[in-house]
């Protein structure tokens, strides 16, 4: 996961980006991921932590309020300059000029477009730190108060011991002091104190290096109980190899000394042998001489001196110009010489130029390369989260599958009720029919008892009112008919609802089946950017490896070319074999700038493969987009039914209740050759009884499929973060990738500018 600093910077690129946000992204990258990175729990009478972090000390609480502001929010390098120029003496300390060897570097502008932040400034000089430890070897580092006031050059002697015994400084002090806190390995220790006794090492014979130190050190002059033999290096106690030192220098000196005498004695002999030779010199010199100072006063002697030069004038003359001619030539030689001479000093100071240009080049390919990594780790991880997604989307759409079978089950169960429904209501109108007949028959029969007995009107009376009776039970026998017609009505409607339903939910899982094959496609594209990534990842080992090689041949020619111009002040005449093999230096740098442009056009295919990438992703997000939208309408769509279905669902039981009430009232007061209609009617209630159960079920199921829904626009939505961040990511990528064209685009510039 990214670091604290990575998160902020991160956030701060988005405009709609807030603490909040950056507190989620914190909690989602470290908690319960990072052993150190902990949620804090609240305490009354503190102040309010979003954050904890358990150092080696004890855990720390952070509050990020205002970080997103702040850490936009640097200071400006032109307005620190100016206070650096200021002639206020205060101003100007407060506000230091940066060191000129980071303006001038080209790792520093290539860092510049990330200074935007004041993260990016502190990672920046952490990084520096780092780099500055790493280059030593520290034991540990302590961070200690030299006083309480912050007052420059003043230490408080007790708050400092007291911070040592506090860190455990001293008690690690006092153990070392105890125990062999020294350590060499055998071979170092033999090559650097075999001077102290080189006799107990035989020459030409291979010895061990555990043996020959063995041997060494018992036969010095030391304390055999302050140090030990392990099986790789030699242990020493504190103080024994400041001994070791000391008696090496002794004998350093000493052989230093022995071989000043041997060297003074064999440069004096040689002067002594030139001055014989020259003392045999001067003698022969004054031999000679005296013999031309006896013979010179003689007459032929004379004629001769006379003769001499005449016969000897031209000669000389040739001579004379052959001597102008070779000393012009030797002139002219010189002079190409030393032009040549700081020809090959500029290429050398060029040479070196390039090669701290490629060292840098270098360690910013290892950045990059580190990265790399980093970010195919985080592919990988990614390709994890995927599969596990679409895992969970298959299982979804198993149980996606089996909803829609008990649906499609629900609804046979649903028609077969509706024809029993319709089967009743034909018995109804058959029972109907029934009673019209007999209401028929009763009105003859009255007729013909008040044709026949005219007398007896008080049973006419009693006729008629069982007549009216009747016919009050005749039209609510009509009026039941009619609430059931409704019932039926109502049912048959909900009948099409649960249809439509059904019909919504097939549609809901061939839009879920097309969402797996999206996920499954973009689950290929990843894995197919994952093994673009890995590609590239090679390939920047490779460059890595060809710019090691380049930077250790550079050097080997450079340390070449110091060896030819030191040869060019001593010895002049080789001066044209040096220049040829400068020109197949040339040639070989042209190679080279041939291989760079090879290079630059790998960059620039990659460049091309990341933006086809971005492209690819964005078109990814926008469909994910789409489905989400998608998703959302069809849950707003599914919660109107739902409550239109529980609105239809109360009405049908107010009704179901209605209808069973009037049908008690019925059965207490209707005839007894109404019983087999109540009897009927109950069935009907038992039914609508079981109607509602299942509908109630069906609540239930409903509701438990809302979740479902509600959970997969969660899950999608997090998919969405994650490929924004992604986008994000391979969005850095290929800024880096762009300014790294640009670098070496401008390397590129230099060397046709140098050749």
């Amino acid at each position: 996961p990214l670091g604290i600093f990575s998160i902020l910077e991160e956030e701060c690129m988005f405009p709609k980006s807030s603490d909040a946000t950056f507190k989620d992204k914190l909690y989602s990258q470290h908690l319960g991921k990072t052993q150190a990175f902990e949620k804090p729990k609240p305490a009354k009478g503190k102040a309010e932590a979003h954050f904890s972090l358990v150092h080696y000390a004890g855990t720390v609480d952070y509050n990020i309020t205002g970080w997103l502001e702040k850490n936009k929010d640097p200071l400006n390098d032109s307005v620190c300059q100016l206070y650096g120029k200021s002639g206020v003496k205060i101003l100007a300390a407060l506000y230091p000029a940066a060191p000129p060897e980071d303006t001038t570097k080209k790792g520093g502008k290539k860092k510049g477009g990330s200074m935007q932040t004041v993260s990016s400034q502190f990672r920046e000089n952490l990084h520096k730190l780092m780099t500055n430890l790493r280059s030593t070897h520290p034991h540990f580092v302590r961070c200690l108060i030299p006083n309480e006031s912050k007052t420059p050059g003043l230490m408080e002697n007790f708050l400092v011991i007291h911070q040592l015994r506090c860190n455990g400084v001293l008690e690690g002090i006092r153990i070392c002091r105890k125990g062999f806190p020294s350590r060499i390995l055998y071979a170092d220790f033999k090559q650097r104190y075999k001077v102290l006794n080189a006799s107990v090492i035989p020459e030409g014979q291979f010895m061990d290096n555990k043996k020959a130190s063995e041997k060494l050190l018992g036969s010095i002059d030391v304390n055999h109980e302050d140090y030990k033999f392990g099986h790789t290096k030699v242990f020493f106690k504190a103080g024994l190899l400041g001994v070791l030192e000391e008696m090496r220098d002794e004998k350093l000196a000493s052989l230093v000394g022995m071989l000043q005498a041997l060297s003074r004695g064999f440069l004096m002999r040689r002067e002594f042998s030139k001055m014989m030779e020259r003392r045999e010199s001067i003698y022969a010199i004054q031999y000679n001489i005296r013999s031309f100072m006896n013979v010179k006063t003689w007459p032929w002697m004379k004629l001769y001196f006379k003769i001499k030069p005449l016969l000897q004038s031209a000669e000389t003359e040739k001579e004379l110009a052959n001597m102008k001619e070779n000393y012009d030539k030797m002139t002219a030689d010189l002079a190409k010489a030393l032009s040549t001479k700081k020809q090959m000093e500029e290429k050398l100071v060029a040479l070196m130029q390039e090669k701290n240009d490629l060292a840098l080049q270098v360690a910013s390919d290892s950045e990059n390369l580190n990265d790399a990594e980093e970010r195919c780790e985080g592919l990988i991880k990614s390709k994890i989260q995927l599969e596990a997604k679409l895992k969970e989307m298959t299982e979804r759409l198993e149980d996606e599958e089996e909803i829609n079978a008990e649906l499609t089950a629900k609804k046979r169960k649903l028609e077969d009720e509706c024809s029993e429904l319709k089967k009743d209501i034909d018995d109804l109108e058959l029972t109907l029919a029934k009673v019209e007949k007999e209401k028929h028959a009763t009105e003859n029969k009255v007729k013909n008892l008040t044709e026949e007995m005219a007398s007896m009107d008080e049973s006419v009376a009693k006729l008629t009112k069982e007549k009216k009776a009747l016919q009050e039970a005749h039209q609510q026998t009509l009026d039941d008919l009619q609430a059931e017609e409704d019932k039926v009505n109502t049912l048959t409607k909900a009948k099409t609802k649960l249809e439509q339903q059904v019909d919504d939910l097939e549609g809901s899982l061939e839009q879920e089946k097309k969402l797996r094959m999206d996920l499954e496609r973009s689950k290929r594209k990843l894995e197919g950017d994952l093994k673009l990534a890995q590609e590239s990842i090679m390939d920047l080992e490779n460059d890595k490896q060809q710019a090691d090689e380049k930077i250790k041949k550079k050097e080997f020619e450079t340390t070449q070319l110091l060896s030819k111009v030191e040869d060019e002040q001593s010895l002049g005449a080789q001066l044209q074999k040096k220049i040829k093999e400068l020109q197949a230096r040339i040639e070989e740098l042209e190679e080279e700038i041939e291989a760079e442009r090879a290079a630059r056009a790998k960059v620039e295919k990659q460049r091309a493969d990341l933006s086809r990438e971005l492209e690819e992703i964005s078109e990814r997000l926008e469909e994910a987009g789409g489905a989400t939208a998608a998703q959302i309408e069809m849950n707003k769509k599914r919660e109107a039914e739902f409550q239109k279905l529980r609105r239809d669902l109360e009405e049908s039981t107010l009704q179901h209740e209605a209808t069973a009430a009037a049908l008690r009232k019925k059965q207490a007061d209707s005839v007894a050759e109404l019983g087999e209609q109540i009897d009927n009617l109950q069935r009907v209630k038992q039914k609508l009884e079981k109607e509602k159960s299942e509908y109630k079920m069906e609540i239930d199921d409903l509701s438990s499929n809302m979740e479902a829904v509600a959970k997969a626009k969660g899950n999608l939505e997090k998919m969405c973060r994650t490929l924004e961040d992604q986008l994000s990511e391979l969005k850095t990528k290929n800024d880096e990738n762009v300014r790294q064209v640009n670098d070496i685009s401008g390397q590129r510039a230099r060397l046709l500018t140098e050749n």
